[in-house]
């Protein structure tokens, strides 16, 4: 069986794709990626995927008037490169119902919290307003609410007193970066499946366990 193909979808600085492509580039790494797709411009990820020879996509969202037009030419891309993942690493864009029905266990998602809690925006400023001592990160598949649907990785970060924003995300990016490229693989391997919408990882031995948890307090 040959790598899974993975496209990823980018708005910035592209950190995450970073993880991704470090990934990637290891001996024996089951994905390569085959294209980096990003709707601004002037993102920085897309300078990492040049460097790392990945091809890029531009499909700036101000220049289509109707959503459906913008992800079509978005799906062109995807398909154009025959992605069979796809990952979105900070991609700042609501996608619509039917291009996360399209995409249906085929798309995942990283978020800067353990979810279900603090979906959305703003969401160390959410965690530290809630007084919470555990903070983290999530991999999970897409569904159409907001930051919605199965669970496939988690990892665990303490929230100390003095913690701000900033220093949060910090934190819980070094897990991002590790938790990422981690899901990736997974699925890669052919040992996810989802079951009544819960994520179950199948082991060596070909048991399965219902989340792949990577607590690291």
């Amino acid at each position: 069986m040959g790598a899974l193909t993975v496209g990823v979808l980018i708005s910035g600085r592209g950190s995450n794709l970073q993880a991704l492509i470090d990934a990637a580039a290891t001996p024996g790494y089951p994905a390569r990626l085959a294209v980096v797709i990003s709707n601004v411009p002037s993102a920085a990820g897309l300078a990492r995927a040049a460097k790392a020879g990945i091809a890029t996509v531009v499909v700036d969202h101000k220049k289509f008037q109707m959503r459906e037009a913008f992800e079509a030419e978005v799906n062109r891309a995807l398909d154009d490169a025959g992605v069979e993942l796809v990952c979105l690493a900070g991609f700042m864009r609501l996608l619509s119902d039917s291009f996360v029905r399209h995409w249906r266990d085929r798309l995942i998602n990283i978020h800067p919290s353990l979810l279900p809690a603090f979906r959305g925006l703003h969401v160390h400023e959410q965690a530290l307003a809630a007084g919470v001592r555990i903070s983290g990160c999530t991999v999970h598949y897409v569904r159409e609410g907001v930051d919605d649907g199965p669970i496939l990785a988690q990892a665990a970060v303490p929230v100390a007193p003095t913690d701000t924003p900033e220093t949060l995300a910090a934190r819980v990016l070094v897990q991002e970066h590790r938790i990422y490229p981690l899901a990736v693989r997974l699925i890669a391997e052919g040992r996810v499946r989802i079951v009544e919408e819960k994520v179950m990882i199948e082991e060596e031995d070909g048991s399965a366990v219902p989340l792949f948890n990577t607590a690291t307090l």
